[in-house]
């Protein structure tokens, strides 16, 4: 069986968090806040910018109006898009890994509810998208995670089996996305969820990306 190894982006393949913050200090500065550490908002990165912002503007004064937010998005993106590899860099043992997975035989793709633009940029900015052959952002389909379509659109299009499939992510909404889908799920503790990773539900955890390969083994039968 030829399995089909589905990603989660930030957080799991890339730690993103310091350019999504500088994007986020950004708009800080631009309404006379002060700027946030990234030790203030990490485990929220995988929520996405809307509660990023939220609570960065809880932590440095008044909350922000929902409509506030919408009207600082354009700034954030804009700031993002311009500096989303400044400092992000796939985690350690991502490349290598990558690279024996794919000599191994199997079929990657990236599932992300980052916008499918910048999902496809940060991929390209940093040569990774080479190794995947389907790569799903949010807005690339009408729903996004933990839609339990999506999951199995991503699997379809790597050409992979619904029984040999896994999910590889870092929170409980790619726990939902496996489930809603009919995989199974492997998540890094390294990632930007607020639970601790062994308390989601996940079918294995694990703390390194080095460690995929082995997990997958045990997951799927494979090898």
């Amino acid at each position: 069986m030829t399995p089909a190894l589905i990603f989660d982006l930030d957080g799991t393949l890339v730690d993103t968090a310091p350019d999504l913050l500088g994007s986020l200090n950004a708009v800080l500065r631009s309404e006379g806040r002060r700027p946030v550490d990234l030790t203030d908002l990490r485990h929220l990165v995988g929520f996405g910018a809307r509660v990023m912002m939220a609570e960065a503007f809880k932590l440095t004064g008044s909350a922000a109006e929902p409509t506030q937010i919408e009207g600082l998005m354009d700034t954030f993106l804009s700031h993002y898009e311009a500096h989303i590899a400044d400092t992000s860099r796939p985690f350690p043992g991502v490349e290598e890994t990558l690279n024996g997975l794919r000599a191994d035989g199997a079929r990657m793709g990236v599932l992300t509810n980052k916008p499918h633009d910048l999902t496809l940029l940060l991929l390209s900015k940093l040569k990774l998208d080479h190794y995947f052959v389907s790569i799903f952002g949010q807005g690339r389909v009408p729903y996004a995670k933990p839609d339990p379509r999506i999951f199995p659109d991503v699997v379809r299009e790597v050409g992979g089996a619904g029984s040999g499939a896994l999910m590889i992510g870092d929170s409980v909404t790619d726990v939902q996305t496996a489930r809603a889908g009919g995989g199974k799920v492997l998540l890094l503790s390294y990632g930007y969820t607020p639970e601790p990773a062994n308390t989601l539900g996940a079918d294995a955890v694990v703390d390194e990306f080095r460690a995929v390969p082995a997990a997958v083994r045990r997951l799927l039968g494979t090898g």
